[in-house]
């Protein structure tokens, strides 16, 4: 079914179209009929899928990228008040929608599934979406990443589910009223726009708040920010269904085994007194967790439970989430978009566990991602990289942030020098390129890790290896 397209939506401009979660939406409005415009800053292959999908993309951002028909304009929290569109849609009285009023527009009519948590939605809704359309469910999703290809982050579906990831860091979460909803974990980040834990802790209860009468909350039962969340709603009462995952021995949906299989596992549950078993094509407990919160969401919104665990077999990863980018001179080389610091003491545990041979090393070049969470966080990203063999540490990757006084790639390297961990410094990408590829024997991963632009050195790497 293809529902109307709200009169705002029907000629929008996206801002920043080529974001991940930007060309998501502004994909399945031109899948709905939509005319789609926007610009993004350079060229990419998301740009040149977006454009194969009907969307017209031009490159800079300049008042006269706005045609003069538009609808609306669609922006997302990074895109600056000083950007000339946005100037320009002002001065012709224009609606602006946020990127999450768009996504919540696209919900309606649908039954969504929104997943939430400070790290791992993209992942865990890209297993659930990936299993739901091999079912033959065709379901319509957006992901904060892509599947397998440029432009395989969202697509329109006929059936009636709609997978998203629900983006707690500027509380645009809060904008969707979900069916079902996962919490994978609550955790402190996003330092711009939360100043304590205790305001994350309430976004959550908010967003918990927001599922639909009759819904169901799924939850891990394992991690502290989570369990807390689950206490403070079991506390009050009402509310939606709650449904707990987890290692716990009293959680809802108990995983009992994670069995590591090379760059794969094998994961085992116990669901309503049955037992399944289910292989996930990535390594590591937490996207063993991530994979058993998609199953717990698809069986409370009606999936019969075998079929969707055989289902989440089909998902073969998502890029920059530990995908395998090549292998040179017997060196695998991997990219993660890990940049907190759970997300990288978790990948790194993970590799360390499908590292091929006793000799395997992990060699890790991570670029920080802002300056805020290098500020908050810097200690914690240097003890996690502490876990690896060697590493590379890049400078700050800024987004949409200004440098912040005395705040540099320092404050990681010192706390993991201080555990005796081997961590340098590289502010040249060629320099760290060769670097690493000189460092690397066979049997070793090297990882680029990191969610700025730090993926673009891995072809480099292998390149070099083989030179």
């Amino acid at each position: 079914m293809t529902p109307a397209i709200p009169p705002a939506m029907e000629r929008p401009h996206f801002v920043g179209i080529g974001g991940a979660g930007m060309s998501g939406i502004a994909k399945i409005l031109a899948r709905r009929g939509a005319t789609v415009t926007g610009s993004d800053s350079r060229e990419s292959a998301t740009a040149t899928a977006l454009r194969s999908a009907g969307a017209t993309v031009r490159i800079g951002h300049a008042a006269e990228h706005l045609p003069p028909d538009a609808t609306s304009v669609v922006v997302s929290s990074a895109i600056r008040p000083d950007n000339p569109e946005l100037a320009e849609a002002a001065r012709r009285g224009l609606p602006v929608v946020h990127r999450s009023a768009a996504l919540a527009a696209l919900m309606e009519g649908r039954r969504a599934v929104a997943v939430a948590g400070t790290h791992g939605k993209t992942t865990t809704t890209s297993m659930l979406a990936v299993a739901l359309t091999a079912l033959g469910l065709t379901p319509s999703y957006a992901i904060g990443g892509d599947l397998d290809a440029p432009g395989s982050n969202a697509e329109h579906g006929d059936g009636d589910l709609f997978v998203a990831e629900a983006d707690e860091s500027d509380r645009s979460f809060l904008r969707y009223a979900p069916e079902v909803a996962i919490v994978l974990n609550v955790e402190l980040d996003h330092h711009a726009n939360y100043a304590s834990i205790d305001e994350i802790h309430e976004a959550f209860e908010q967003f918990a708040d927001r599922v639909v009468p009759g819904g169901t909350l799924v939850v891990n039962a394992d991690q502290a920010g989570a369990r807390d969340l689950t206490a403070r709603l079991t506390a009050r009462g009402g509310g939606p269904r709650l449904v707990t995952y987890g290692e716990t021995p009293d959680a809802d949906v108990t995983i009992v085994r994670v069995a590591p299989a090379g760059l794969t596992s094998d994961v085992t549950v116990v669901l309503d007194g049955r037992e399944l078993t289910f292989r996930v094509a990535v390594p590591g407990r937490h996207y063993a967790h991530n994979a058993v919160a998609a199953l717990a969401a698809g069986v409370a919104a009606g999936v019969p439970a075998e079929a969707l665990a055989d289902a989440l077999g089909s998902y073969t990863g998502v890029r920059r989430r530990l995908q395998l980018i090549g292998e040179a001179e017997g060196v695998q080389v991997i990219d993660s978009y890990a940049h907190h610091p759970t997300e990288m003491t978790a990948d790194i545990e993970a590799l360390r566990g499908a590292v091929s041979g006793a000799a395997g090393r992990v060699l890790i070049v991570f670029q920080p991602h802002l300056f805020s969470r290098t500020r908050e966080l810097g200690a914690e990203m240097g003890r996690a990289l502490a876990l690896a063999d060697a590493a590379l540490v890049l400078d700050i990757y800024p987004a949409r942030e200004d440098p912040l006084p005395g705040v540099t790639s320092d404050l990681v390297i010192d706390a993991a020098r201080a555990l005796g961990a081997d961590v340098r410094a590289e502010h040249d990408r060629d320099a760290a390129t060769g670097a690493v590829a000189g460092m690397a024997k066979p049997g070793d991963l090297v990882v680029t890790m990191g969610a700025g632009d730090v993926t673009e050195l891995g072809t480099r790497v292998l390149a070099r290896l083989t030179a």
